[in-house]
Order: C-alpha cells, then structure tokens, then sequence
C-alpha cells in the first residue's frame, strides 16, 4: 500500500533510467517511478522499444526490489500517442504518465514537453486521447512545470489536465525558461492544488529533510517527487519518512551505499559498453560526493580512468 505521504522518483532523461531505478528501490524509502521520458514521433512503437526504457514491464511493471514503474510517453499528436498508449497498455504497465515538462529545446522545437504549456486546450486533447485509448483500471497522470516564461497559465493549464482524466497531477516548480536554476518557486503549487480536485505531488530542488519539509509547509502538498536530490543522496526518502515520525531501518551511509555502488557497475557493464560504462559510474559518483565525502575520495580516483578493467580492480578494492 502506498504511504498515506508518497515519494515518488523522477524521470530523468540519461540519468535516472532503469539501472538507477534497480538500486535506487534496493535502497527504498520510494513508492513509485516514473520512467524516463520514451518520445513519440508519429508511428506506433514496437514492444522492443518500450520495454528498451522500461525493462520492468517483464517484471509485472516493477523494479526487482518490488517498486512500480510507470512509463511515461512524451509527444504532441492526441491520436499518435493515444495508439502508443494503447499499445503499451497491452504489456500491462502500472500506469501511463504524459510528459509537459521537458525544458529541453530539442524537445520543445517538435512541439513536446513544456512548450504545450502555452496551449491548455493541446493538454486537454491529448490526456482525454489517451484516458479513452487504455483500459479504465490504468491510471493515467501527467507532469508539468508552472508554464513556459511565467506561472500566468498554470491554473488552466492543470484544470485541463485534471478535467480531461488524469488522475494525478506532478508539479516542477519552474518554467521552461528557468530549467534547473534554483530556487524552485514551490508556493507557486498551492494555488495549483486548490485548483483541482485530483492529488497534486511536489517536484523540484528536493535536495535534503529541510527542503522536504519547506516544500510541503509552501505547496500545501504532502506527496513529493525526488529526483536529483535522491540520486545525490539515496538515503533521502527514508530520511523524510524518519522525520515525519515513520519507522524506520537507520541511516543510509557510506558503507551501506558501497554494495550499490558495486551491483550499479555489474549492472551497466552487463547492458552498457566499455567507456559509457565508466562514464556512468563517474555520473552518479560525481552527484553522490554532494552528500558524502567518500564519494568524494572515489571520484577523485577513478575521474582519468577510460578501461572499464581499470574500474574492475578499483571496484574489487572496494568490495575488499
């Protein structure tokens, strides 16, 4: 069952794909993904595609520590992504997410992402697209950000989401135009929330507790979505549930991140080549040492390594 206040983890194009989302869960303290945005550009597409983002599906749409996964779709044609979710509906995902929030302009320049902000009515026809193309047991939510330049549509824009059937609404606090700069306009959600009737769920610059807690007294919402600030620091969720007084198993230190750390590598070098590979691990090391000074320590030393080997006898270390 969900917790009555969910945390939910982010989508996060080229980050936050199904190798995190395996060991991020191992970890917990989360009660659902979203997967990384899969593009829809005009033709259905092949299972192999789908399950190429979201390899959960074969595993009754759930990470193998047990959490769900909800792909999510990103287009601006209603009727195109309607088929691609009804397509998808039939290898049985936990849900279907739309995605309004992408700030990128190679994104955006198609018509995708945030830039449907500008447009409610394009919102509306493609949540009610797809709400009628998959089966009334699926949910269907969306994630948007306050709008393109300003917050000035906001409100209409998640009333059209809201009223044409999504059943949740995500909400990154900023625009397109302000990307990932801090702050996150959290305050600006409460309006939102008010607005609709459907659960609202906070996004954006949750990095510690503290920001947990100012984003819910400024948004009103309880429910929140990490993203970066969980793959800095993977002890996160479980550090907001200790602070709203849930039980706990204890902090998520330096030692109990190392068997990660080892089975994220035996994961990439079993899915990804040589120098992606490597490149992945400094990735997550190089968001980790945010929060730990350890990684730290190990980013510093494998930051001129290129030969996954090299990285083999590092990790062996490690594990010794």
């Amino acid at each position: 069952m969900p917790s009555p206040s969910p945390i939910l983890l982010a989508p996060m194009e080229g980050l936050l794909d199904f190798v995190l989302r395996d060991v991020l869960t191992r970890i917990g303290g989360v009660d659902r993904c979203v997967s990384e945005f899969i593009r829809i550009t005009g033709t259905v597409l092949p299972d192999r595609v789908f399950l190429r983002y979201v390899p959960e599906l074969l595993n009754g749409s759930r990470t193998p520590a047990g959490t769900p996964v909800r792909p999510q779709l990103l287009g601006s044609d209603a009727a195109c992504l309607a088929d691609n979710a009804a397509a998808l509906a039939r290898l049985q995902p936990e849900g279907v997410d739309l995605n309004f929030g992408c700030p990128a302009n190679i994104v955006n320049r198609h018509g995708g992402g945030a830039a449907l902000l500008d447009t409610p009515e394009a919102l509306f026809d493609i949540v009610r697209a797809v709400r009628a193309a998959v089966p009334a047991h699926l949910p269907v939510s969306a994630k948007m950000r306050l709008g393109v330049r300003d917050a000035s549509l906001a409100l209409e824009n998640a009333r059209a989401l809201a009223e044409a059937g999504a059943c949740e609404l995500v909400v990154h606090a900023r625009t397109k135009t302000d990307g990932y700069r801090p702050p996150a306009y959290w305050e600006l959600i409460a309006a939102i929330r008010e607005a609709v009737a459907i659960p609202v769920v906070a996004n954006g610059e949750i990095w510690t507790v503290a920001d947990a807690q100012r984003c819910r007294e400024l948004s009103g919402c309880q429910a929140l979505m990490l993203g970066r600030g969980a793959v800095a620091d993977p002890g996160l969720a479980w550090a907001i549930r200790a602070a709203d007084g849930q039980a706990v198993s204890g902090a998520v230190g330096w030692t109990e991140l190392l068997p990660q750390l080892d089975a994220f590598w035996r994961i990439i070098s079993h899915h990804f080549p040589g120098r992606q590979r490597v490149g992945r691990l400094k990735q997550w090391l190089n968001l980790l040492r945010r929060r730990h000074p350890e990684a730290e320590a190990a980013f510093m030393e494998i930051r001129t390594l290129t030969d996954p080997a090299a990285v083999d006898a590092w990790m062996a270390r490690q594990r010794a």
